[in-house]
């Protein structure tokens, strides 16, 4: 494995308070750096001060969009040691969506070497408080200066990271969802499993109607029948309907979150009844009208677990659990949280230490 060089920055940074931190708004004081080209791999790994880049006008990702990122959190526990969530997950799902992108991949071990020698670095950057942590934040960029459209030659790849706030800045509260029925988030055999810059942005001005009518997030519909379930904003969702979990099949429109593969182990193992597979929005109203609607929840790395309180489509609105976080989405909530920060025994394996 190729040595990683480490320039160090001359005066180090200093941590912000927790209620300074918000969230991706402040950044460590260094990063990680990687070259490639098709003549040699992968290549130069480093890291270096965080700062500006070297930006040709003409590069490719400007133009065609040829880009893939990640995001994942490390967190301080109580006893003082630093830990990473799930990141073997995080990684090959990285390398998944360069393969979507024509994107070289990458070597995980290479990579995951870079990112706990950068954690270790940095380890004064993340942040101690309950709901706070480091979030970590790889990309790919497609670097090559060119203005006409073909699979680039030349990538960069980066790791930067963020010390965040807590998620929920005024509780863990249920938020309102339009069901979107004009837009379409992906299609299957686009890229909709793949983590794409292009995938947030084609959400941007469904979610901007939302805001704007007063709801808190868009529920996507499938782009052909305009009636079955795929996401929730940027996140998977789940819906507890009569007992069962039940979540939208990965169908190759929807990612992969490593979060909501977390959440269906956990559900799997508490013995509870657990479906992945195609659900339409004619279905989850029917389960209210009888009774059965338990919670709607969505889950994410970002807030972990974000209840529903209240979903509107064509003019029919329905309360969820009477507006208020449900029973069970607190529990996974809870304990998710709580492993991650150190509070609850790890059995299942989701952390490993940064040393050093």
């Amino acid at each position: 494995m190729t040595e990683i060089q480490i320039n160090r920055v001359k005066q180090a940074g200093v941590l912000p308070t927790d209620k300074a931190l918000g969230f991706g708004k402040i950044f460590t004081d260094h990063m990680f750096v990687m070259d490639y080209t098709t003549e040699k791999g992968w290549h130069s790994p480093r890291i270096i001060p965080y700062g500006g880049l070297d930006a040709n006008p003409a590069m490719l990702v400007f133009h065609y969009g040829q880009a893939i990122f990640e995001g994942m959190k490390a967190f301080r526990t109580a006893d003082n040691h630093i830990n990473v969530f799930r990141p073997y997950e995080y990684l090959n799902r990285f390398n998944r969506s360069a393969k979507h992108l024509c994107i070289p991949e990458m070597d995980v071990e290479q990579v995951h070497d870079a990112l706990f020698k950068l954690l270790a670095l940095e380890k004064n950057w993340v942040p101690g408080d309950p709901g706070t942590a480091l979030y970590i934040r790889p990309f790919v960029v497609a670097d090559e200066p060119h203005l006409g459209v073909k699979v680039a030659d030349s990538y960069r790849l980066f790791i930067i990271l963020s010390p965040v706030g807590a998620y929920y800045e005024t509780g863990f509260n249920p938020v309102s969802i339009k069901v979107e029925d004009k837009f379409v988030r992906a299609t299957k055999g686009g890229l909709g499993e793949a983590k794409t810059p292009a995938n947030y942005a084609m959400s941007l001005a469904a979610q901007q109607e939302a805001y704007a009518e007063g709801f808190g997030q868009v529920l996507w519909l499938d782009a052909v029948h305009r009636k079955y379930i795929e996401e929730v904003g940027t996140m998977n969702i789940l819906f507890k309907i009569n007992g069962e979990i039940i979540t939208p099949a990965l169908n190759g429109s929807i990612l992969g979150g490593i979060t909501r593969k977390t959440v269906l182990e956990l559900c799997r193992s508490w013995g509870l009844k657990v479906s992945e597979r195609q659900i339409s929005i004619d279905e989850v109203f029917e389960a209210y009208a009888k009774g059965q609607l338990e919670e709607v929840f969505g889950s994410g790395t970002a807030a972990v677990i974000s209840p529903v309180g209240e979903l509107s489509w064509r003019g029919q609105n329905i309360v969820i659990n009477n507006n208020q976080t449900g029973e069970f989405a607190h529990k996974l909530f809870d304990y998710i949280t709580g492993v991650q920060s150190g509070k609850i025994a790890d059995q299942y394996n989701w952390m490993e230490e940064v040393k050093g």
